[in-house]
Protein backbone atom coordinates (compact mmCIF):
# COMPACT_ATOMS: atom_id res chain seq x y z
CA UNK A 1 0.00 0.00 0.00
CA UNK A 2 2.76 2.44 0.95
CA UNK A 3 4.72 1.60 -2.21
CA UNK A 4 1.64 2.28 -4.36
CA UNK A 5 0.99 5.59 -2.60
CA UNK A 6 4.65 6.59 -2.96
CA UNK A 7 4.60 5.74 -6.68
CA UNK A 8 1.41 7.78 -7.10
CA UNK A 9 2.88 10.87 -5.44
CA UNK A 10 6.13 10.45 -7.40
CA UNK A 11 4.21 10.33 -10.69
CA UNK A 12 1.99 13.26 -9.66
CA UNK A 13 5.01 15.35 -8.67
CA UNK A 14 6.75 14.65 -11.99
CA UNK A 15 3.61 15.62 -13.94
CA UNK A 16 3.37 18.89 -11.96
CA UNK A 17 7.05 19.60 -12.66
CA UNK A 18 6.58 18.96 -16.38
CA UNK A 19 3.55 21.28 -16.54
CA UNK A 20 5.41 24.03 -14.66
CA UNK A 21 8.53 23.51 -16.78
CA UNK A 22 6.58 23.67 -20.04
CA UNK A 23 4.53 26.71 -19.06
CA UNK A 24 7.55 28.57 -17.71
CA UNK A 25 8.94 28.57 -21.25
CA UNK A 26 5.62 29.87 -22.60
CA UNK A 27 5.54 32.55 -19.90
CA UNK A 28 9.04 33.79 -20.75
CA UNK A 29 8.15 33.98 -24.45
CA UNK A 30 5.01 36.00 -23.74
CA UNK A 31 6.88 38.10 -21.18
CA UNK A 32 9.02 39.34 -24.07
CA UNK A 33 5.92 40.69 -25.81
CA UNK A 34 4.61 42.15 -22.53
CA UNK A 35 7.80 44.01 -21.62
CA UNK A 36 8.34 45.25 -25.17
CA UNK A 37 4.75 46.46 -25.23
CA UNK A 38 5.23 48.35 -21.99
CA UNK A 39 8.47 49.83 -23.31
CA UNK A 40 6.87 51.03 -26.57
CA UNK A 41 3.79 52.43 -24.81
CA UNK A 42 1.30 49.89 -26.22
CA UNK A 43 -2.04 49.17 -24.58
CA UNK A 44 -2.05 45.62 -23.09
CA UNK A 45 -5.46 44.08 -22.47
CA UNK A 46 -4.59 40.55 -21.25
CA UNK A 47 -1.67 38.25 -20.43
CA UNK A 48 -2.88 34.65 -20.57
CA UNK A 49 -1.24 31.23 -20.40
CA UNK A 50 -3.20 28.68 -22.47
CA UNK A 51 -6.02 29.59 -24.83
CA UNK A 52 -9.78 29.68 -24.48
CA UNK A 53 -12.07 31.12 -21.83
CA UNK A 54 -10.03 31.73 -18.67
CA UNK A 55 -10.43 29.27 -15.80
CA UNK A 56 -8.77 31.86 -13.55
CA UNK A 57 -8.27 35.58 -14.07
CA UNK A 58 -7.23 38.61 -12.06
CA UNK A 59 -6.65 42.25 -13.02
CA UNK A 60 -3.23 43.56 -11.94
CA UNK A 61 -1.65 46.86 -13.10
CA UNK A 62 -4.56 47.37 -15.46
CA UNK A 63 -3.89 44.05 -17.25
CA UNK A 64 -6.04 40.92 -16.94
CA UNK A 65 -3.84 37.92 -16.07
CA UNK A 66 -5.36 34.50 -16.61
CA UNK A 67 -5.09 30.78 -17.35
CA UNK A 68 -7.21 29.38 -20.20
CA UNK A 69 -8.85 25.98 -20.48
CA UNK A 70 -7.09 24.81 -23.68
CA UNK A 71 -3.65 23.59 -22.48
CA UNK A 72 -1.48 24.95 -25.30
CA UNK A 73 0.55 28.13 -25.74
CA UNK A 74 -0.32 31.55 -24.44
CA UNK A 75 -0.72 35.14 -25.59
CA UNK A 76 -0.46 38.80 -24.70
CA UNK A 77 -3.45 40.68 -26.11
CA UNK A 78 -2.19 43.83 -27.85
CA UNK A 79 -5.15 45.34 -29.76
CA UNK A 80 -2.89 47.88 -31.51
CA UNK A 81 -1.27 45.02 -33.40
CA UNK A 82 -3.29 43.10 -35.98
CA UNK A 83 -6.57 41.56 -34.84
CA UNK A 84 -6.20 38.16 -33.18
CA UNK A 85 -9.78 37.71 -31.97
CA UNK A 86 -10.00 34.26 -33.53
CA UNK A 87 -7.44 32.97 -31.02
CA UNK A 88 -7.40 35.46 -28.17
CA UNK A 89 -11.06 36.49 -28.06
CA UNK A 90 -12.46 40.01 -28.16
CA UNK A 91 -10.24 42.62 -26.49
CA UNK A 92 -11.56 45.40 -24.26
CA UNK A 93 -10.28 48.36 -26.31
CA UNK A 94 -10.47 51.83 -24.73
CA UNK A 95 -12.00 54.62 -26.80
CA UNK A 96 -9.62 56.76 -28.82
CA UNK A 97 -6.76 54.24 -28.80
CA UNK A 98 -4.17 55.39 -31.31
CA UNK A 99 -2.40 52.94 -33.64
CA UNK A 100 1.21 51.97 -33.00
CA UNK A 101 4.04 52.98 -35.27
CA UNK A 102 5.31 50.20 -37.56
CA UNK A 103 8.68 50.08 -35.76
CA UNK A 104 6.92 49.57 -32.42
CA UNK A 105 4.92 46.69 -33.90
CA UNK A 106 8.09 45.05 -35.21
CA UNK A 107 9.87 45.36 -31.85
CA UNK A 108 6.91 44.03 -29.85
CA UNK A 109 6.35 41.06 -32.19
CA UNK A 110 10.05 40.12 -32.35
CA UNK A 111 10.47 40.33 -28.55
CA UNK A 112 8.78 36.95 -27.94
CA UNK A 113 11.14 34.89 -30.11
CA UNK A 114 14.06 36.97 -28.80
CA UNK A 115 13.17 36.10 -25.20
CA UNK A 116 12.80 32.40 -26.16
CA UNK A 117 16.29 32.51 -27.64
CA UNK A 118 17.61 34.23 -24.49
CA UNK A 119 16.01 31.50 -22.39
CA UNK A 120 17.65 28.86 -24.62
CA UNK A 121 21.03 30.45 -23.92
CA UNK A 122 20.20 30.63 -20.18
CA UNK A 123 19.41 26.90 -20.10
CA UNK A 124 22.51 26.25 -22.23
CA UNK A 125 24.71 28.00 -19.65
CA UNK A 126 23.28 25.72 -16.92
CA UNK A 127 23.92 22.65 -19.10
CA UNK A 128 27.44 23.90 -19.82
CA UNK A 129 28.16 24.10 -16.08
CA UNK A 130 26.14 21.09 -14.80
CA UNK A 131 26.94 18.79 -17.73
CA UNK A 132 24.99 17.04 -20.47
CA UNK A 133 24.64 13.24 -19.97
CA UNK A 134 25.71 11.33 -23.06
CA UNK A 135 26.00 7.59 -23.51
CA UNK A 136 29.33 6.21 -24.61
CA UNK A 137 28.97 5.49 -28.33
CA UNK A 138 27.88 1.95 -29.20
CA UNK A 139 30.13 0.67 -32.02
CA UNK A 140 28.32 0.27 -35.37
CA UNK A 141 28.75 -3.52 -35.43
CA UNK A 142 25.81 -5.74 -36.35
CA UNK A 143 24.93 -8.19 -33.59
CA UNK A 144 21.89 -10.01 -34.87
CA UNK A 145 20.02 -10.11 -38.19
CA UNK A 146 16.36 -11.15 -38.05
CA UNK A 147 15.36 -13.96 -40.43
CA UNK A 148 13.48 -12.69 -43.47
CA UNK A 149 14.34 -9.07 -42.72
CA UNK A 150 15.51 -6.53 -45.34
CA UNK A 151 18.98 -6.71 -43.79
CA UNK A 152 19.16 -10.47 -44.32
CA UNK A 153 17.88 -10.19 -47.89
CA UNK A 154 20.54 -7.56 -48.59
CA UNK A 155 23.30 -9.89 -47.35
CA UNK A 156 24.22 -8.12 -44.09
CA UNK A 157 25.70 -10.60 -41.59
CA UNK A 158 26.22 -10.61 -37.82
CA UNK A 159 29.71 -9.32 -37.09
CA UNK A 160 29.69 -6.83 -39.96
CA UNK A 161 30.85 -3.34 -38.99
CA UNK A 162 28.99 -0.55 -40.77
CA UNK A 163 31.37 2.12 -42.09
CA UNK A 164 28.94 4.35 -43.98
CA UNK A 165 25.21 4.76 -44.66
CA UNK A 166 24.26 6.46 -47.93
CA UNK A 167 27.77 7.90 -48.10
CA UNK A 168 27.70 9.28 -44.53
CA UNK A 169 30.58 7.90 -42.46
CA UNK A 170 29.40 6.46 -39.12
CA UNK A 171 31.26 5.70 -35.90
CA UNK A 172 28.36 4.76 -33.62
CA UNK A 173 25.08 2.89 -33.72
CA UNK A 174 22.96 5.84 -32.58
CA UNK A 175 23.37 9.47 -31.54
CA UNK A 176 22.97 13.10 -32.69
CA UNK A 177 21.23 12.08 -35.95
CA UNK A 178 24.58 10.71 -37.13
CA UNK A 179 24.31 7.09 -36.03
CA UNK A 180 23.31 4.03 -38.05
CA UNK A 181 19.76 3.98 -36.68
CA UNK A 182 19.08 7.67 -37.38
CA UNK A 183 20.58 7.62 -40.88
CA UNK A 184 18.40 4.62 -41.78
CA UNK A 185 15.26 6.27 -40.32
CA UNK A 186 15.97 9.55 -42.15
CA UNK A 187 17.10 8.00 -45.43
CA UNK A 188 15.46 8.88 -48.74
CA UNK A 189 14.50 6.74 -51.70
CA UNK A 190 13.70 3.04 -51.94
CA UNK A 191 17.22 1.70 -51.34
CA UNK A 192 19.80 2.43 -48.63
CA UNK A 193 23.50 2.10 -49.47
CA UNK A 194 25.92 0.56 -46.96
CA UNK A 195 29.67 0.21 -46.78
CA UNK A 196 30.70 -2.65 -44.47
CA UNK A 197 33.81 -4.22 -43.04
CA UNK A 198 33.38 -7.99 -42.71
CA UNK A 199 35.57 -10.25 -40.52
CA UNK A 200 38.02 -12.15 -42.67
CA UNK A 201 37.47 -9.94 -45.74
CA UNK A 202 40.27 -7.52 -46.59
CA UNK A 203 38.35 -4.93 -48.61
CA UNK A 204 35.20 -3.06 -47.55
CA UNK A 205 31.94 -4.42 -48.96
CA UNK A 206 29.30 -2.24 -50.61
CA UNK A 207 25.68 -3.30 -50.83
CA UNK A 208 22.16 -1.89 -50.94
CA UNK A 209 19.16 -2.77 -48.84
CA UNK A 210 15.46 -2.12 -48.78
CA UNK A 211 13.67 -1.31 -45.54
CA UNK A 212 10.47 -1.99 -43.66
CA UNK A 213 8.04 0.29 -41.83
CA UNK A 214 6.71 -1.14 -38.53
CA UNK A 215 2.99 -1.83 -38.59
CA UNK A 216 1.10 0.63 -36.40
CA UNK A 217 -2.54 1.19 -35.52
CA UNK A 218 -4.39 3.88 -37.47
CA UNK A 219 -4.37 6.20 -34.45
CA UNK A 220 -0.58 5.97 -34.06
CA UNK A 221 2.24 7.59 -35.99
CA UNK A 222 3.76 5.63 -38.84
CA UNK A 223 6.88 3.81 -37.66
CA UNK A 224 10.29 4.86 -38.89
CA UNK A 225 12.37 2.91 -41.40
CA UNK A 226 14.26 -0.11 -40.10
CA UNK A 227 16.20 -3.04 -41.54
CA UNK A 228 15.64 -5.73 -38.93
CA UNK A 229 19.03 -5.95 -37.27
CA UNK A 230 20.40 -5.18 -33.82
CA UNK A 231 23.75 -3.83 -32.58
CA UNK A 232 26.38 -6.15 -31.17
CA UNK A 233 26.46 -6.65 -27.41
CA UNK A 234 28.83 -8.63 -25.14
CA UNK A 235 27.64 -12.14 -24.25
CA UNK A 236 29.07 -12.33 -20.72
CA UNK A 237 27.15 -14.50 -18.26
CA UNK A 238 26.10 -12.63 -15.12
CA UNK A 239 24.23 -15.45 -13.31
CA UNK A 240 22.94 -18.97 -13.90
CA UNK A 241 19.60 -20.35 -12.70
CA UNK A 242 19.88 -23.41 -10.42
CA UNK A 243 19.07 -26.70 -12.18
CA UNK A 244 18.85 -24.88 -15.53
CA UNK A 245 20.33 -26.24 -18.77
CA UNK A 246 23.12 -23.65 -18.43
CA UNK A 247 23.94 -24.88 -14.91
CA UNK A 248 23.89 -28.54 -16.00
CA UNK A 249 26.22 -27.65 -18.88
CA UNK A 250 28.73 -26.12 -16.47
CA UNK A 251 28.37 -22.46 -17.45
CA UNK A 252 29.69 -20.11 -14.75
CA UNK A 253 29.26 -16.37 -14.18
CA UNK A 254 31.94 -14.41 -16.02
CA UNK A 255 32.09 -16.84 -18.95
CA UNK A 256 31.64 -15.40 -22.43
CA UNK A 257 29.82 -17.31 -25.16
CA UNK A 258 31.68 -16.93 -28.43
CA UNK A 259 29.92 -19.32 -30.81
CA UNK A 260 26.81 -21.51 -30.97
CA UNK A 261 26.81 -24.65 -33.14
CA UNK A 262 29.96 -23.46 -34.88
CA UNK A 263 28.58 -19.99 -35.71
CA UNK A 264 30.09 -16.90 -34.07
CA UNK A 265 27.50 -14.92 -32.11
CA UNK A 266 27.54 -11.20 -31.39
CA UNK A 267 24.30 -10.66 -29.48
CA UNK A 268 22.39 -12.40 -26.65
CA UNK A 269 19.40 -12.47 -29.02
CA UNK A 270 21.26 -14.98 -31.20
CA UNK A 271 21.64 -17.35 -28.23
CA UNK A 272 18.00 -16.87 -27.24
CA UNK A 273 16.75 -17.60 -30.75
CA UNK A 274 18.94 -20.71 -31.02
CA UNK A 275 17.58 -21.89 -27.65
CA UNK A 276 13.97 -21.49 -28.81
CA UNK A 277 14.44 -24.40 -31.23
CA UNK A 278 14.82 -26.72 -28.23
CA UNK A 279 17.69 -28.53 -29.97
CA UNK A 280 20.98 -29.44 -28.31
CA UNK A 281 23.44 -26.54 -28.47
CA UNK A 282 27.20 -26.74 -28.81
CA UNK A 283 28.64 -23.67 -27.05
CA UNK A 284 32.16 -22.32 -27.50
CA UNK A 285 32.87 -20.49 -24.25
CA UNK A 286 35.71 -18.21 -23.21
CA UNK A 287 36.30 -18.75 -19.50
CA UNK A 288 37.27 -16.01 -17.03
CA UNK A 289 40.82 -17.41 -16.80
CA UNK A 290 41.31 -16.90 -20.55
CA UNK A 291 40.98 -20.52 -21.62
CA UNK A 292 38.22 -21.78 -23.91
CA UNK A 293 35.91 -24.78 -23.64
CA UNK A 294 33.18 -26.55 -25.61
CA UNK A 295 29.99 -27.14 -23.60
CA UNK A 296 26.74 -28.77 -24.65
CA UNK A 297 23.38 -27.62 -23.32
CA UNK A 298 19.80 -28.81 -23.94
CA UNK A 299 17.42 -25.81 -23.70
CA UNK A 300 14.04 -26.50 -22.11
CA UNK A 301 10.92 -24.66 -20.98
CA UNK A 302 11.13 -23.60 -17.31
CA UNK A 303 8.84 -25.63 -15.05
CA UNK A 304 6.83 -22.57 -13.97
CA UNK A 305 6.23 -21.60 -17.61
CA UNK A 306 4.51 -24.85 -18.57
CA UNK A 307 1.12 -24.18 -20.19
CA UNK A 308 1.61 -20.40 -20.30
CA UNK A 309 1.13 -18.46 -23.56
CA UNK A 310 4.40 -17.41 -25.16
CA UNK A 311 6.54 -19.94 -23.24
CA UNK A 312 9.68 -21.15 -25.04
CA UNK A 313 12.83 -23.17 -24.24
CA UNK A 314 15.82 -21.33 -22.84
CA UNK A 315 19.21 -21.93 -21.22
CA UNK A 316 18.37 -20.26 -17.91
CA UNK A 317 21.02 -17.57 -17.55
CA UNK A 318 21.19 -13.80 -17.19
CA UNK A 319 23.54 -11.59 -19.17
CA UNK A 320 25.81 -9.00 -17.67
CA UNK A 321 24.36 -5.53 -18.03
CA UNK A 322 25.94 -4.08 -21.16
CA UNK A 323 24.37 -0.62 -20.97
CA UNK A 324 26.81 2.03 -22.19
CA UNK A 325 28.44 4.20 -19.56
CA UNK A 326 27.03 7.71 -19.14
CA UNK A 327 29.58 10.50 -19.47
CA UNK A 328 29.08 14.17 -18.64
CA UNK A 329 30.00 16.46 -21.50
CA UNK A 330 30.16 20.25 -21.24
CA UNK A 331 29.35 21.76 -24.66
CA UNK A 332 29.48 25.53 -24.81
CA UNK A 333 26.16 27.42 -25.00
CA UNK A 334 26.80 28.33 -28.64
CA UNK A 335 27.57 24.71 -29.53
CA UNK A 336 24.23 23.67 -28.00
CA UNK A 337 22.28 26.32 -29.88
CA UNK A 338 24.06 25.49 -33.15
CA UNK A 339 23.28 21.78 -32.72
CA UNK A 340 19.62 22.58 -31.99
CA UNK A 341 19.41 24.67 -35.17
CA UNK A 342 21.02 21.90 -37.21
CA UNK A 343 18.59 19.28 -35.84
CA UNK A 344 15.68 21.54 -36.64
CA UNK A 345 16.93 22.18 -40.18
CA UNK A 346 17.58 18.47 -40.84
CA UNK A 347 14.13 17.51 -39.55
CA UNK A 348 12.30 20.09 -41.68
CA UNK A 349 14.40 19.14 -44.71
CA UNK A 350 13.44 15.48 -44.31
CA UNK A 351 9.75 16.36 -43.92
CA UNK A 352 9.89 18.25 -47.22
CA UNK A 353 11.93 15.60 -49.07
CA UNK A 354 9.65 13.59 -51.42
CA UNK A 355 11.58 10.34 -50.94
CA UNK A 356 11.59 10.46 -47.12
CA UNK A 357 9.36 8.50 -44.74
CA UNK A 358 9.41 11.40 -42.24
CA UNK A 359 6.12 13.29 -42.37
CA UNK A 360 4.32 16.09 -40.55
CA UNK A 361 2.72 13.48 -38.28
CA UNK A 362 6.13 12.78 -36.73
CA UNK A 363 6.18 16.25 -35.16
CA UNK A 364 4.90 16.46 -31.59
CA UNK A 365 2.49 18.81 -29.86
CA UNK A 366 2.37 19.82 -26.19
CA UNK A 367 1.15 16.36 -25.09
CA UNK A 368 3.99 14.54 -26.85
CA UNK A 369 6.60 17.05 -25.71
CA UNK A 370 5.30 16.88 -22.14
CA UNK A 371 5.44 13.07 -22.22
CA UNK A 372 9.00 13.22 -23.54
CA UNK A 373 10.08 15.56 -20.73
CA UNK A 374 8.28 13.33 -18.19
CA UNK A 375 10.21 10.25 -19.34
CA UNK A 376 13.45 12.21 -19.08
CA UNK A 377 12.63 13.33 -15.54
CA UNK A 378 11.99 9.71 -14.55
CA UNK A 379 15.66 8.86 -15.11
CA UNK A 380 17.48 8.93 -11.78
CA UNK A 381 21.07 9.38 -10.60
CA UNK A 382 21.18 13.05 -11.55
CA UNK A 383 20.68 12.28 -15.24
CA UNK A 384 16.99 13.08 -15.75
CA UNK A 385 16.97 16.76 -14.84
CA UNK A 386 20.13 17.35 -16.87
CA UNK A 387 18.50 15.72 -19.92
CA UNK A 388 15.41 17.90 -19.41
CA UNK A 389 17.55 21.04 -19.28
CA UNK A 390 19.31 20.07 -22.50
CA UNK A 391 15.94 19.39 -24.13
CA UNK A 392 14.79 22.83 -22.95
CA UNK A 393 17.60 24.36 -25.02
CA UNK A 394 16.39 22.51 -28.12
CA UNK A 395 12.76 23.36 -27.38
CA UNK A 396 13.33 27.09 -26.91
CA UNK A 397 15.47 27.36 -30.04
CA UNK A 398 12.64 25.67 -31.97
CA UNK A 399 10.10 27.99 -30.34
CA UNK A 400 12.14 31.05 -31.32
CA UNK A 401 12.71 29.98 -34.93
CA UNK A 402 9.16 28.78 -35.63
CA UNK A 403 7.67 31.96 -34.18
CA UNK A 404 9.89 34.29 -36.21
CA UNK A 405 8.94 32.68 -39.53
CA UNK A 406 7.05 35.15 -41.78
CA UNK A 407 3.69 33.37 -41.45
CA UNK A 408 0.33 34.83 -40.42
CA UNK A 409 -0.74 34.49 -36.77
CA UNK A 410 2.80 33.78 -35.45
CA UNK A 411 5.16 36.55 -34.38
CA UNK A 412 7.09 36.54 -37.64
CA UNK A 413 3.87 37.35 -39.47
CA UNK A 414 3.41 40.46 -37.32
CA UNK A 415 7.03 41.45 -37.97
CA UNK A 416 6.45 41.05 -41.71
CA UNK A 417 3.28 43.14 -41.60
CA UNK A 418 5.13 45.81 -39.66
CA UNK A 419 7.88 45.89 -42.28
CA UNK A 420 5.31 46.11 -45.10
CA UNK A 421 3.57 48.98 -43.31
CA UNK A 422 6.92 50.69 -42.79
CA UNK A 423 7.68 50.46 -46.52
CA UNK A 424 4.17 51.28 -47.83
CA UNK A 425 3.40 53.95 -45.29
CA UNK A 426 0.05 52.36 -44.46
CA UNK A 427 -1.12 49.07 -42.93
CA UNK A 428 -2.33 46.05 -44.91
CA UNK A 429 -6.06 45.97 -45.70
CA UNK A 430 -8.11 44.84 -42.72
CA UNK A 431 -10.50 42.55 -44.65
CA UNK A 432 -7.66 40.78 -46.48
CA UNK A 433 -5.71 40.42 -43.26
CA UNK A 434 -8.70 38.99 -41.38
CA UNK A 435 -9.23 36.41 -44.13
CA UNK A 436 -5.59 35.32 -44.02
CA UNK A 437 -5.54 35.23 -40.20
CA UNK A 438 -8.74 33.16 -40.04
CA UNK A 439 -7.40 30.64 -42.56
CA UNK A 440 -4.13 30.19 -40.67
CA UNK A 441 -5.92 29.96 -37.31
CA UNK A 442 -7.94 27.08 -38.75
CA UNK A 443 -4.81 25.38 -40.11
CA UNK A 444 -2.87 25.79 -36.86
CA UNK A 445 -5.65 24.39 -34.70
CA UNK A 446 -6.28 21.55 -37.15
CA UNK A 447 -2.59 20.65 -37.05
CA UNK A 448 -2.57 20.98 -33.24
CA UNK A 449 -5.50 18.56 -32.95
CA UNK A 450 -3.89 16.16 -35.45
CA UNK A 451 -0.52 15.90 -33.68
CA UNK A 452 -2.22 15.77 -30.26
CA UNK A 453 -4.33 12.85 -31.51
CA UNK A 454 -1.14 11.09 -32.63
CA UNK A 455 0.62 11.95 -29.35
CA UNK A 456 -2.18 10.34 -27.35
CA UNK A 457 -2.32 7.39 -29.75
CA UNK A 458 1.39 6.69 -29.29
CA UNK A 459 1.02 6.92 -25.50
CA UNK A 460 -1.93 4.52 -25.46
CA UNK A 461 -0.20 2.09 -27.80
CA UNK A 462 -2.24 -0.74 -29.19
CA UNK A 463 0.07 -3.73 -29.61
CA UNK A 464 -1.27 -7.04 -28.33
CA UNK A 465 1.77 -8.26 -26.42
CA UNK A 466 1.44 -11.65 -24.66
CA UNK A 467 1.34 -11.56 -20.85
CA UNK A 468 4.74 -11.18 -19.24
CA UNK A 469 6.24 -14.46 -18.06
CA UNK A 470 7.51 -14.78 -14.48
CA UNK A 471 11.17 -15.28 -13.59
CA UNK A 472 12.08 -18.79 -14.81
CA UNK A 473 12.35 -21.62 -12.27
CA UNK A 474 13.89 -25.01 -13.09
CA UNK A 475 13.28 -28.04 -10.89
CA UNK A 476 15.93 -30.70 -10.44
CA UNK A 477 15.59 -33.57 -12.89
Amino acid sequence: MMETLSAFWHTTWLIVLVVLFFNFMIFVHELGHFLAGKWRGAYIDRFQIWFGRPLWKKKIWGVQWGIGWIPAGGFVSLPQLESMEGIEGRADVPAGLKPLKPLDKIIIAAAGPFFSLLLAYAFAVVVWVAGNPEMEPVPPQVGYVMPGSPAQRAGILPGDTILAVDGHTVSQWTGHLEGVRELIALSEGERIRFTLRRPGVAQPISLESGFELPQKKWWQRQGMRRLGFLPASPLVVESVNPNSPAALAGLQPGARIVAVNGQFVYSPVAVQEASKTGKLLDLLVLLPNGSSAHLTAQPRIPDNWMGRPGAFPLLGLAWRNALPKVNMTHPSPQEQVNLSLRWMYDTLKKICAPGSSVKMEHLSGPVGIGNYIYRMMEVGEGVGWRLALWFAVVLNVNLAVLNILPLPVVDGGHVTLGIIELVRGKPVSGSFLNWIMTAFIFLIFAFFLFVTFKDVGDMIGGSSEPPALPAPVFHAQ
